[in-house]
Formats: structure tokens, C-alpha cells, sequence
């Protein structure tokens, strides 16, 4: 393995039963391997047959490394990927996507355009469980105050940032941790915080396939209230002071996004609380997009 370094990427790929998709995330990753790119990946305690794949993975490719760890969630394995890695950046792969052929190396071509950069967004290829698939290419984030990028991310949702096609400086990610306390959403807080601590460099390269599911955690709605007001103080506890000042629109946001949870779930009299809540903390974003039409929708039924 060459010195810590002349690491310029290390990509961490967390895992939790998987097994099945695993080869192919690692070997989109190893078929572009350099000197300069290390590959990590976290074990979470999988019950499967993870180990065994694995293991004769890490026998054959010595530029690969494997942790296990007790399960403590995706937030701690990417955590303990982040701390044991040696680049100077990290791509944080998902177990079940994969990475493009050429895409480490448009990272680096993007690295060397703008050195600056503490960040790359890049384009990723939406894959859905019917076959379909979606070039998404990433927004532009302009050089803009926190306050500004903030909404922007945050409330106005014109800064899209995603695992497999991002590229993070480690340093920062070590300074600004995925929250362990959170089980979903917790990428939010790191994404915020990244946007506002260091200059940005997109590339409209595709850099990986992203497999869309339906997310368990998404319809989990066990706690949901403590969970979103959680996520709100993580992901404002590392924001500057300027940006606090939009705490209470994210508040009101989340309880929007509670309210149309209760509605698909057919649970009315919870939506109709969730939407009050929004409203009070601020009328402004309860009417955004298309709020009006199914709070209307949802009072006209008794």
C-alpha cells in the first residue's frame, strides 16, 4: 500500500446484508483502481453472508480494506470508514450502487481544476426497480453567503447533493461527523454543513448508478415527531450564526414532510395536527409548492 500521503481518494462503501449486491459495487470501484485511491469497507454487523464475501475479496486486492463492526447504523459505519481512511477524500459509496467507469478519474480531473474545491457534485445515472433509468445531472451552487446557500439547500431545495456521485474533503468530514443519534436523514446535517465551509466544484460527468428502493426508514413512522425535530437541532448545530435565523422555516418544513407521511398512510387526524404546526411556525413555507392543494384536499374530507 503506498504511504498515507499519496492517498488522494479513499472510497468507503458501509454495509449492512448485502451481500448479494455487493460485488458490484466493489467491483466498479476496483476495475478503476490507481495508487492514489484506497477502498474501504465497513461491515455493520451484517447477519448475512457478508463475511464470506468479502473475504476473498480482501485476499486478492491489497488496496482494499475490511472493518467489522458491531450494527450501529449507517451513520457510525461511515463514520468508522472515515476515521480509519487515509485520502485526502472520501466518496462514501452505497453498498447496493455503483460507480461509473470513468469516474474516479473525472474526480481527479475535477480535483485539479479547482484545488480549492472541498467538495464535488457530480452526475449520477437513477436506476428504478422497473428498469428505467434517469441522467441526473447536478446543480449548480453558486458562490454565495451561507445564509443564501442554506435556503437554497434547506427550504428551497435548488442544491441536490447525494452519495456515489460526491466527493468530500476527509479533514471536514472528520470536523463535522454523521450524526449516530439519527437513523435517516443524518446526511443532511453533513451535507449543510460542507456547503457552507468550503468552496464547490461540479463536473456534469455521470459518476454512479444510483439503485432506487423504497426505503424502510422512509415509512417508518415510529417516533417521527422526536426523530424530525432531532434532525432539525443536528443539522443547525453546525450551521454559522447568520443561519439561524432560518431554523424555524426547516422546522416547519419537517412537520410538512410529517404531514404528507400521515397522508399516504390514510391518517388524517395527524396530518391535519402536523399541518397546523406547520403553519404556526411559518405560514410562508406551509404554502409552498403544492401544500395548498392537499390541505384543501385533506379538510374537504370529514
Amino acid at each position: 500500500m503506498t504511504r498515507a500521503t499519496e492517498i488522494l481518494i479513499s472510497v468507503i462503501i458501509p454495509t449492512y446484508n448485502y451481500a448479494r449486491l455487493l460485488p458490484r459495487a466493489l467491483d466498479s470501484v476496483l476495475a478503476q483502481h490507481t495508487d492514489d485511491i484506497e477502498l474501504i469497507v465497513v461491515d455493520d454487523g451484517s447477519g448475512d453472508d457478508t463475511a464470506e464475501v468479502l473475504a476473498p475479496y480482501a485476499a486478492r486486492h491489497r488496496q482494499l480494506r475490511v472493518i467489522h463492526q458491531s450494527n450501529a447504523g449507517a451513520a457510525a459505519a461511515r463514520n468508522h470508514g472515515i476515521r480509519e481512511a487515509r485520502g485526502a477524500y472520501a466518496l462514501l459509496l452505497d453498498a447496493d450502487d455503483e460507480l461509473l467507469p470513468e469516474a474516479l478519474a473525472s474526480l481527479r480531473a475535477a480535483l485539479a481544476r479547482q484545488p480549492t474545491a472541498g467538495m464535488v457534485l457530480g452526475a449520477q445515472i437513477s436506476v428504478y426497480p422497473d428498469g428505467r433509468e434517469r441522467l441526473r445531472l447536478p446543480t449548480p451552487v453558486p458562490s454565495a453567503p451561507p445564509l443564501q446557500l442554506t435556503r437554497r439547500y434547506l427550504l428551497e431545495k435548488r442544491i441536490s447533493i447525494s452519495h456515489g456521485c460526491s466527493l468530500f474533503r476527509r479533514d471536514l468530514l472528520l470536523q463535522r461527523p454523521y450524526p449516530e443519534s439519527l437513523r435517516g436523514g443524518e446526511d443532511v446535517a453533513v451535507f449543510a454543513y460542507l456547503l457552507v465551509s468550503t468552496p464547490v466544484a461540479v463536473t456534469t460527468e455521470p459518476l454512479a448508478r444510483i439503485h432506487k428502493h423504497a426505503d424502510s426508514l422512509r415509512h417508518n413512522r415510529d417516533n417521527e415527531e422526536e426523530r424530525a425535530l432531532a434532525m432539525v437541532s443536528e443539522v443547525f448545530s453546525g450551521l454559522p450564526a447568520e443561519c439561524q435565523s432560518l431554523r424555524t422555516r426547516y422546522q416547519a418544513q419537517r412537520y410538512l414532510s410529517l404531514f404528507r407521511a400521515a397522508l399516504r398512510a390514510g391518517d388524517r387526524p395527524t396530518a391535519r395536527r402536523y399541518y397546523a404546526a406547520a403553519w404556526r411556525l411559518s405560514p410562508l413555507q406551509a404554502l409552498r409548492g403544492r401544500q395548498l392543494h392537499r390541505v384543501l384536499s385533506l379538510w374537504a374530507w370529514t
